[in-house]
């Protein structure tokens, strides 16, 4: 891997940089000595070249800091993580998502206790509340850069181009669909875990219960779960959106999906060509029964967080990653709201100095920070058996398999055998 940092002019002249892809060896210069960390990380283009960015800026900043950085990808990413905490090879500060900490870390020994380093790292910009998100048995495990939540992207040209207003319910997204189809355009679409969570949101307004007791039992009887399979079924055959498997990004930056269920965070993977072109998309409210209840049965989580290795040999070292990756200025502008806004009063006053707290990512945080429905995610509901079952026994149902009753019953015999039921 090519070198990722430069020292600042005045030292380049007398230190010759020398490459390493050992995070905790000392690299041995002829008038220095260079501390090396790792850093790790997943996302597209974008974020790696900012990151990088950002990393070259932190070393010269500190000379007698090398950072050695790892980044993929998402799924590849994921692979790879398991592996290296198996194998105690995790990078000192890397990039996470907030299952992980479930999966790892359950009794808070798993990571890094931050509190340790918090004379180097500045916990005064993070709330409480959001902090709670990396804790596991009162110890901070991790840090969360920004929140995020499933949200109802529309593209408002499309739409306006048809006499639609934007939808605010689900009988909305039936009436477009009325309108749209006949154009052979979607009104709504999204992956897998999307359409989950949309078709949850709907099953938990409808029958007044949680998917997930408080103990993270799955709570829905065979009766719930045929709501929610009758609910997707109906909407696949009344052209509100196609079947899962039939999704495809390309879908909404051509227009054949008019609108999209996706992350805050992925609000410009999805729409960044439509905005390119020319249409406007807005971020809509939650869907629901009546507007008074957008958000009920809506979550939201930490979009990603930063933790350390607890394997770590430089943790003062890793600390001032951490804080930079956090609390910076330039780190904040690099970034902007690509993660969504920032968690970090520090970050937050920079990108509202600079006016960059605009644009569709920073409009659907603000419909995600203004709605004070949307609940804590657990991360049982992002298990990708849980979604793989649901849409298989839908399946059953599409192609005349089953009956919705027959395909519940089924899909709950399912998930008793292999989750908590209540």
């Amino acid at each position: 891997m090519k070198a990722l940092g430069r020292a600042v002019a005045s030292v380049a002249a007398a230190v010759m940089l020398v490459q390493c892809g050992c995070a905790g060896k000392q690299v041995v210069h002829s008038q220095r000595e260079q501390t090396v960390i790792s850093l790790s990380w997943w996302g597209n283009d974008p974020r790696t070249e900012y990151t990088l960015k950002a990393v070259q800026v932190f070393e010269e900043l500190h000379p007698d800091i090398k950072v050695s950085c790892n980044y993929s990808e998402w799924s590849g990413y994921e692979a790879r993580n398991r592996i290296r905490m198996v194998s105690e090879t995790e990078s000192d500060v890397m990039q996470i998502n907030v299952g992980w900490l479930d999966d790892f870390s359950e009794d808070g020994t798993g990571y890094y206790d931050l509190g340790e380093v918090a004379d180097v790292l500045d916990l005064s910009n993070f709330p409480e509340d959001t902090l709670k998100y990396g804790t596991r048995n009162g110890v901070l495990n991790a840090i969360p850069i920004a929140m995020n939540a499933e949200t109802v992207y529309i593209n408002k040209t499309v739409f306006d181009a048809h006499g639609l207003d934007i939808p605010q319910t689900w009988d909305d997204f039936y009436a477009a669909a009325d309108v749209l189809s006949k154009d052979g355009i979607y009104p709504l679409c999204g992956a897998s875990k999307a359409i989950w969570l949309y078709v949850i949101a709907y099953a938990e307004q409808k029958t007044g219960k949680s998917f997930f007791d408080d103990n993270g039992a799955i709570a829905f009887t065979p009766a719930e779960l045929q709501v929610m399979i009758e609910f997707y079924v109906d909407m696949v055959d009344r052209k509100v959106i196609p079947k899962i498997e039939d999704f495809k990004k390309v879908k909404v930056e051509n227009g054949t999906c008019a609108g999209a269920v996706a992350w805050v965070s992925d609000a410009m993977n999805y729409f960044g060509s439509s905005i390119e072109r020319g249409d406007e998309i807005v971020a809509a409210d939650y869907t629901a029964f009546s507007p008074a209840d957008s958000g009920a049965g809506w979550y939201e989580k930490p979009a990603t967080l930063y933790a350390m290795s607890k394997h770590t040999a430089h943790p003062e070292e890793a600390a001032m990653l951490l804080d930079f990756l956090l609390n910076d200025k330039e780190m904040a502008l690099l970034q902007g709201v690509e993660k969504g806004i920032p968690i970090s009063r520090s970050a937050q006053t920079y990108l509202d100095e600079e006016g960059m707290l605009s644009g569709l990512q920073y409009e659907a945080s603000v419909v995600m920070e203004n709605n004070t429905r949307l609940r804590e995610m657990s991360p049982l509901i992002e298990n990708t058996d849980l979604i793989s079952e649901f849409n298989d026994a839908c399946n059953l149902v599409l192609f005349d398999k089953a009956t919705a009753e027959e395909a519940a019953q089924q899909l709950y015999d399912t998930y008793a055998e292999s989750f908590e039921m209540k």
